[in-house]
């Protein structure tokens, strides 16, 4: 069954590769043209393209650290993947899109787009393996066309407001995995899918078949004729109050639209009948919550409040009435029953370490997923290493007191944790600085709460094992996850703290340099230039032997073979000998594992200096 599933997989990936290397002609400029014409496009009222979609750069790769794109390569101006979720951008279907050539994933959710989905979508989107379109305002009908789409995985065009019949041409999309339509004005048969295919049809009133109940038969010619006689008596009647009464009706729809929900955050109104659900908190100390409550702190989940995106979900900063600032995270969609949600949350919640993010309660609100956490009031490693302006201010003794915390968390879950976890997204962002830069890993353990992985192309390369540059090699082979994959993930993130560079854009490498830090690092490695990577602010006499030390257990964690990695507590162990002067750590909280491996790998990279 495993080996059937691969081979499914590895075809679906060939496939879409060779389809696009037959019929498509790469070319940078088409992707840079492609982007700006969808920035000229579309209404950007946030100003989330107006800064980071910036042309004035000739260098390849350049579209690659734009907001939402991401590329075949990052050195490389071929686009991948969009996502443009949440962005509060307004306008029509970017028709531009069809100059990304190269495109497998569009995501447009959580906008303010309106108008039509083109009739010719096929055309502009030939081989995108995943769409969604859903919370927007499109209307009108599904685009037959979009059966036509053939390597569709996912398709989500779900609160809209969508009319006419779900085309049954649909059901022809043989890699279909999940379609949702949900919160629409749909009607008539719904198409049919195999067994194994996400559906959610659910707030249409006019659908039917299957599990939706019959459809009903049209009626005879006399029925027809009786039906029709007995309306247009009522009709001439009926016209002139609804209309007048259609008429108030709307403007008062609109001004509660408008009152009520300023951003058109479809899902958080969704929730105003579910106000008095209570939140299950885990922590005493905190005084017992509503749903009510998170919606007042957290101004009806406002995108002004929003302090962090990323696979597992959108994390918003909710001020409650006493002052006390937590963190409520909105989890993307999980296919897990409320049972197998509920049991999940009973057992992260007991997960309890200096170095893990508290999490404090959970609430389930319909399908919605939300969890709170102690608030971290230095954000995430990545923003303090990456600053939008300027450079880091992050010392030395900074980031190796944030190195030996995170490592010490993660290795209490693989190591100390019942059951022991594996984290499988570990990245500067998932590491968060509480107000004394102490280190606090999140998302632990929500990767079990996400959809099982799929075959969608850019699974590897950002989804269930990890975001882009941070990835085991490993996992594109075996699909499977493992703690030496986490580890792999970790080293990646010492690399980041050592030479203050992005995991995929490495800003001192050569132009013609075209891969990630990890390569990088390999490259100078294999020229006896190594120091050349460390981050000019940390040259330091005092310190050069710490930082090339450092230097080392990160590129003993990013080793290409997993075999050749230190576990999690070795590196803990490594990391807390190099610091071991600042007296950073407590009590270690972490029993020592019965799978260390080798005690002589310790001593000897310990004692390597350079």
């Amino acid at each position: 069954m495993v080996l059937h599933s691969w081979i499914f997989r590895s075809h679906i990936v060939v496939s879409v590769w060779l389809f696009i290397s037959c019929h498509t002609t790469y070319g940078t400029e088409t992707d840079i043209f492609c982007l700006k014409s969808i920035k000229e496009s579309l209404q950007d009222p946030d100003n989330y393209l107006m800064f980071s979609w910036d042309f004035n750069n000739n260098t390849e790769g350049f579209i690659c650290r734009f907001n939402g794109v991401e590329c075949w390569h990052p050195d490389e101006n071929r686009v991948l993947n969009l996502k443009l979720s949440n962005m509060g951008l307004k306008g029509q279907f970017p028709r531009g899109v069809r100059n990304c050539s190269s495109l497998t994933g569009l995501d447009l959710s959580i906008n303010k787009l309106a108008g039509t989905i083109p009739a010719d979508i096929s055309t502009l989107i030939p081989y995108v393996t995943s769409l969604d379109l859903s919370s927007n305002e499109f209307s009108g009908v599904i685009p037959v066309t979009l059966a036509n789409c053939s390597f569709l995985n996912t398709l989500k065009l779900d609160q809209n407001r969508l009319t006419g019949q779900i085309p049954l041409q649909l059901s022809v999309l043989s890699r279909i995995k999940e379609f949702t339509v949900s919160n629409n004005l749909l009607t008539g048969p719904i198409p049919t899918f195999g067994n194994q295919v996400r559906v959610n049809y659910a707030n249409n009133q006019g659908l039917c078949g299957t599990s939706l109940g019959a459809c009903q038969t049209k009626p005879s010619k006399r029925n027809m004729a009786v039906i029709a006689g007995a309306a247009a008596g009522g009709v001439a009647l009926a016209a002139l109050g609804l209309g007048i009464g259609m008429f108030f009706f709307v403007q008062r729809v609109s001004f509660m639209k408008k009152e009520e929900d300023p951003e058109g955050n479809k899902w958080a109104r969704s929730l105003k009948g579910a106000k008095a659900i209570k939140v299950s908190m885990f922590e005493k100390s905190i005084s017992k919550m509503k749903l009510s409550d998170l919606m007042k702190a957290t101004n009806n989940f406002s995108n002004t409040n929003i302090i962090g995106t990323g696979r597992t979900g959108t994390f918003y900063r909710a001020v409650l009435d006493d002052g006390m600032t937590l963190m409520v995270k909105r989890l993307q969609e999980s296919q897990h029953t409320e049972k197998e949600f509920m049991s999940e949350m009973g057992t992260l919640g007991t997960v309890k370490h200096r170095n893990l993010v508290p999490l404090l309660g959970f609430c389930m609100a319909k399908k919605e997923r939300l969890v709170v956490y102690k608030d971290m009031p230095n954000g995430n490693l990545h923003d303090q290493l990456h600053p939008i302006e300027g450079v880091s201010t992050l010392d030395w003794t900074t980031r190796l007191k944030i190195a030996i915390g995170a490592a010490k968390g993660l290795a209490y879950l693989h190591h100390s944790c019942n059951p022991r976890i594996i984290h499988r997204n570990i990245s500067s962002k998932c590491i968060l600085l509480d107000a004394d830069f102490e280190p606090k890993i999140s998302d632990f353990g929500l990767a079990r709460l996400m959809n099982p992985i799929d075959t969608h192309l850019s699974t590897f390369v950002n989804g269930e094992f990890g975001d882009l540059g941070y990835v085991a090699p490993e996992y594109t082979r075996t699909l499977v996850a493992t703690p030496k994959g986490d580890v792999y993930s970790f080293g990646t993130v010492l690399l980041e703290l050592v030479t203050g560079e992005r995991p995929i854009n490495v800003a001192r490498a050569p132009e013609t340099f075209k891969g990630n830090l990890v390569e990088w690092i390999s490259e100078l490695s294999n020229n006896a230039k190594l120091k050349d990577a460390i981050d000019e602010s940390l040259n330091d006499k005092d310190v050069d032997g710490e930082v090339f030390q450092f230097l080392k257990v990160a590129c003993n964690c990013v080793s290409q073979t997993p075999k050749e990695r230190p576990t999690m507590f070795e590196v803990y162990q490594f990391l807390k000998a190099i610091g071991g002067r600042y007296n950073f750590t407590t009590e270690d909280e972490i029993l020592v594992p019965t799978d260390i491996g080798e005690p002589d790998i310790l001593d000897e990279l310990i004692v390597a200096r350079e």
